[in-house]
């Protein structure tokens, strides 16, 4: 699994504090919604040339981690 800590970022005044790419404005969420609506990590990075591969990774890597959190305190 990709490790995101060095890509995803906390800033409190960017993106109103959502997880972003690497302090840039783009954010987790807006991956997982590319990834969801069908595009490929591919087009991804052909639209968003300022990231890459890796950074896209990150994200899924990032919201497993989220999910296992949020089962965990399920449980």
């Amino acid at each position: 699994m990709t490790d995101y800590k060095n890509i995803i970022t906390l800033e409190p005044g960017k993106r109103s504090g959502k997880p972003c790419i690497r302090g840039l404005r783009i954010t987790v969420q807006d991956i997982l919604g590319y990834l969801a609506s069908g595009m490929t990590t591919e087009e991804i990075v052909e639209d968003f040339p300022e990231l890459t591969r890796e950074d896209v990774l990150a994200c899924l890597a990032y919201a497993a981690d989220a999910e296992k959190r949020i089962l965990l305190n399920v449980s």
